[in-house]
């Protein structure tokens, strides 16, 4: 293991070398959790880490993340749309009047027309810009897109397939690149991913070294001079190892790091550097092959036992308090919790009593397959938090559990493919952390019209109850009444049970002293404008 260390850290230096003149600049350096740089052309993998890094500071979306304020949950803000609103003859179509004078890092204009180019890019197989990794990404996040169109210069307009009231959400998971990245590539989306497409953000790509790190330079002509970076680059390092990562902050070789190892952050705070933890919509599950038959988590009585057979609170001392224990997709205090009938916790009895009304006992145990990653955007410690759901499973209620463990993005493939296919690893659950943020993300993961691969719905889960309620918030207006269908959803999602629910992440970062400026939002991104160093 040491040596491993040594090799790695030997490696950062050696690209941090690379540089002769980074001592001077103020340069900020990061250790990912991913297990690759994520991909550069404007629609980056690896996750929610991907967008975080690799993507809003350098791609936007029509309609941005509001970051600034830590005291409450992330919302909207206009980002290369000034407004957008319902088109008044038609609920199905949203208007985007678009920001004037945005240029792409290429100094090509950001016009009308580069967003349709974006659009096909993502959502016409035939168009000669389609990029089909991209595209995969875009529309298990955006589903139902039905049409696209230019009304002016200055106006686009998106039509949904049905009625969707929080269409702006999702819009802010569309990210916009230059077409002449495209174009000045030999038309070729493997030859921009070599140096990195052109976004109109306050960062640009400057310089990609595959499987090894990226920079990203300050952009000292974005649009909006308040949010110019403080900072003149940015160096993002993959490492998905925890101890890795902790070395090199302890060595100096990186000023930040995601997801320090829990056992790690007491000795940290001693040593000087700053953790940063906070509450914000994550969640950490496993999401069941629900609509499979030939599964056993196809009976609700499984999945409900599932719940009951673990204990959360040793799952939150496992991680040294970076987490809190998952009933349901909200939070227990949040107002759109409700009032489900179950409130799991750890009740053995209760676990044992649902799994033999479902046919499974000491004769006959339940045996379980799940599918997993080493590392990946947002999965904590995956290899010991699940090998403890795989002790307390056996210990309290005699399951068994094997698992398949894979690379993140052969698990993220999974997720957008038929719990049927072989991409789903012949497995009952796929444990991946997910975004739980407002009711375009609650969609997104459990109605029925977002079965994969069309959608994200990955277990194909299906609930009539559930559906109806959703498919009325789809159009409601009325704030009592989008609040009442609310806590009917999450009550559902609980009782129905189509995730296991393990713990809400609480988001721990370590950074060095001299790392100033930083805000933890409620939120799976961050705004590295604000950060400078001393």
């Amino acid at each position: 293991m040491q040596k491993k260390f040594g090799a790695a850290l030997a490696l950062l230096g050696a690209l941090l070398a690379t540089n002769p003149v980074q001592a001077q600049q103020r340069v900020l350096r990061i250790g990912m959790t991913a297990a690759d740089i994520p991909t550069t052309t404007g629609m980056p993998t690896q996750g929610y880490e991907g967008m975080r890094f690799l993507g809003y500071p350098i791609f936007e979306p029509l309609v941005d993340w509001n970051l600034t304020d830590a005291s409450q949950p992330a919302g909207l803000r206009p980002g290369l749309a000034e407004s957008w609103a319902q088109a008044p003859d038609n609920p199905r179509a949203w208007r985007f009047t678009l920001r004037q004078g945005v240029t792409f890092h290429d100094g090509t204009p950001f016009t009308a027309d580069a967003v349709i180019w974006n659009l096909d890019r993502f959502f016409r197989n035939d168009s000669p810009q389609f990029e089909a990794g991209a595209a995969a990404i875009a529309r298990g996040r955006v589903a139902g897109v039905d049409s696209y169109r230019k009304i002016d210069d200055r106006t686009v307009e998106i039509t949904t397939a049905r009625p969707v009231s929080y269409f702006p959400y999702l819009a802010t998971l569309i990210l916009f690149a230059s077409p002449q990245s495209w174009e000045a590539a030999g038309r070729d989306w493997g030859r921009v991913a070599a140096t990195g497409a052109a976004g109109t953000g306050p960062f640009r790509i400057t310089r990609f070294v595959p499987r090894q790190s990226v920079e990203l330079s300050r952009n000292d002509s974005y649009w909006n001079p308040e949010r110019r970076a403080k900072v003149d680059s940015v160096q993002l390092l993959p490492m998905p190892e925890a101890n890795t990562r902790l070395a090199a902050l302890r060595s100096n070789q990186v000023d930040w790091i995601e997801v320090p190892p829990p056992d790690a952050i007491q000795s940290l705070r001693s040593a000087g550097f700053q953790i940063t933890t906070g509450s914000y919509p994550h969640v950490w599950p496993w999401v069941f092959a629900a609509g499979r038959p030939n599964s056993p988590v196809a009976d609700v009585r499984v999945r409900q036992a599932l719940n009951y057979c673990f204990d959360r609170e040793g799952m939150v001392q496992l991680l040294n308090g970076t987490a809190e224990p998952s009933v349901g997709f909200f939070k227990p205090n949040d107002p759109n919790f409700g009032s489900p009938q179950n409130r799991y916790r750890l009740d053995a009895a209760r676990g044992r009593a649902l799994l033999n009304e479902a046919g499974y006992n000491a004769q006959r145990p339940l045996t379980l397959r799940v599918g997993i990653s080493n590392s990946g955007s947002g999965q904590m410690l995956p290899l010991p938090m699940n090998e403890y759901l795989q002790q307390q499973l056996q210990e309290n209620c005699g399951v068994r559990v094997n698992f398949e463990v894979v690379e993140w993005n052969t698990l993220l493939g999974g997720l957008r493919a038929e719990p049927t296919q072989p991409a789903w690893l012949n497995a009952d659950a796929l444990n991946i952390s997910l975004v739980s943020s407002d009711a375009a993300q609650m969609g997104r993961w459990f109605y029925s019209q977002n079965f994969t691969p069309r959608g994200s719905n990955a277990g194909h889960w299906r609930d009539a109850a559930f559906d109806t309620a959703f498919g009325e918030l789809e159009t409601a207006t009325d704030p009592a009444r989008i609040a009442t269908l609310m806590r009917t959803l999450n009550e559902r999602l609980v009782d129905d049970a189509p995730w296991m629910w393990i713990v809400h992440d609480l988001n721990p970062r370590a950074m060095h002293r001299r790392v100033r400026g930083f805000v933890s939002p409620q939120s799976w991104f961050v705004d590295l404008t604000t950060v400078s160093i001393q």
